[in-house]
């Protein structure tokens, strides 16, 4: 039976101490519990497709393999940056023989599924859909945006969360207690203090957990029989934890979309701290304040144009003053707009005007609404009957239809009762009256 681990004591503490069993793995009860999906099919050892979707080090490998092995099937692993369309093919071709000879199902384990190309998945859908392989991919995508449908139709997508502190903890406990595979056969001393930093440099990540402590554990040093980890190793070890991000992956939009929705929740508090954990996990602020003017313009609108202003304004800091000191502009920005009167009227307004102008962009502009540059455009009538609306009372020509002639007068705009939309509608509004005391 194929098994994902060796005994070897040259391998990486993580690879050691990788669970075997159900009983032996952390966290993911939602999956694993009595009953549960995952659960089920270890105990039946009947095998469907499935996708693995979740944070690194939350143990979407060791499940792949903790299946196929209570399932007694033979394991094979492709990466999807490495494989080509042959090596699927060939993998093919050896289930088939093994199904038939030794009436023995092949799990195909595709690490990084989400970088498969079009034609790699093309190549088993059919293999897959045929029950030739069982496909177990792994993923720290959304395989939504990854994989495409016909995949995604044939496969079960379970998503997996980063572990609790708890669960960390399980896995410290058991790497130092552990004597044939972890520590248990030193006399190792970590103080409570010491495995809190772990914990909380591991954000969520089993893997990460073990890798510090294995880090940690060669700067021990004996005293009176134990050997203690010194505090200047253990604060350079820490010094170097980088929180979990991705600029291209499902964390960081997850993220933005925390800042973006707090700013709109007019929450000031959350939202800077959205805002400091996306540069505490190295997302450049250029990015960031991009988006601020986004959301200047998308939420705040004419409410309080000043907080558009102000979006731009901390942008062109940043360019000059780089980090840190171009970030407080950014956060000032961010708190600005946190407070600031909420209208998406404009943004509503905007995409109702571009759905009409898909739909009816081939109507003409009436002709007096055309500019007339030269004699001929004007003896075509190009600009005849314009009424100047400086030259109007109040500067308003009442009356005037601004739409094509053939389209009906639409309203996209509809300001809120809120800032200074409270008397941007009220010129509206009286501008509306007047036009219809002229149609009368």
């Amino acid at each position: 039976m194929p098994t994902l681990t060796s005994s070897s004591a040259f391998q990486p503490l993580a690879m050691r101490m990788r669970p075997q069993t159900l009983e032996e793995f952390a966290g993911q009860e939602h999956l694993l519990t009595k009953g549960k999906p995952i659960f089920n099919v270890v105990q039946s050892g009947r095998l469907h497709s499935m996708i693995f979707w979740g944070p690194p080090g939350t143990g979407k490998t060791t499940l792949a393999h903790i299946i196929a092995n209570a399932a007694h099937a033979h394991v094979e692993k492709l990466s999807a940056v490495l494989a080509g369309v042959k090596d699927i093919r060939d993998i093919v071709q050896k289930a088939k023989e093994r199904l038939e000879s030794e009436q023995k199902k092949t799990v195909l384990f595709v690490d990084e599924v989400h970088r498969f190309n079009k034609a790699q998945q093309d190549a088993f859908l059919p293999h897959v859909e045929a029950g030739t392989i069982i496909l177990i991919g792994a993923t720290t995508e959304n395989p939504s945006f990854q994989l495409n449908n016909a995949l995604l139709s044939r496969t079960r997508v379970y998503v997996l969360k980063p572990l609790q502190e708890k669960h960390l903890y399980q896995v410290l406990e058991n790497a130092l207690k552990n004597k044939t595979k972890g520590f248990g056969e030193r006399c190792l001393v970590l103080s409570q203090s010491l495995k809190e930093k772990i914990i909380a440099s591991a954000n969520g990540d089993a893997r990460q957990v073990l890798n510090l402590l294995e880090i940690l554990v060669d700067f021990a040093e004996e005293k009176n029989g134990e050997e203690i980890i010194p505090e200047e190793a253990a604060q350079e070890v820490f010094s170097h934890s980088v929180r979990r991000f991705d600029n291209h992956g499902e964390i960081f939009y997850d993220q933005i979309s925390a800042l973006h929705k707090s700013v709109r929740g007019s929450d000031p508090n959350a939202a800077l701290y959205w805002f400091a954990r996306m540069l505490d996990g190295g997302c450049d602020p250029h990015y960031i304040a991009r988006r601020v003017v986004r959301m200047a313009s998308e939420d705040i609108g004419n409410a309080d144009p000043r907080g558009l202003s102000l979006a731009v304004a901390a942008w062109e800091t940043y360019d000059r003053l780089g980090s840190p000191e171009g970030e407080l502009a950014i956060a000032q920005a961010i708190v600005y707009l946190t407070c600031a009167p909420k209208s998406n009227a404009v943004y509503t307004a905007f995409n109702h005007a571009m759905a009409d102008a898909e739909s009816l962009g081939n109507l003409e502009v009436p002709l007096y609404l055309r500019n007339a540059p030269t004699n001929l455009m004007k003896s075509l009538g190009y600009g005849k009957g314009y009424r100047y609306a400086h030259d109007e009372s109040d500067a308003f020509a009442k009356g005037v239809k601004y739409f094509p002639e053939e389209m009906e007068e639409k309203i996209y705009y509809y300001p809120t009762d809120r800032g200074l939309e409270i008397k941007i509608k009220e010129k509206l509004d009286f501008l509306r009256q007047e036009n219809k005391k002229h149609k009368k």
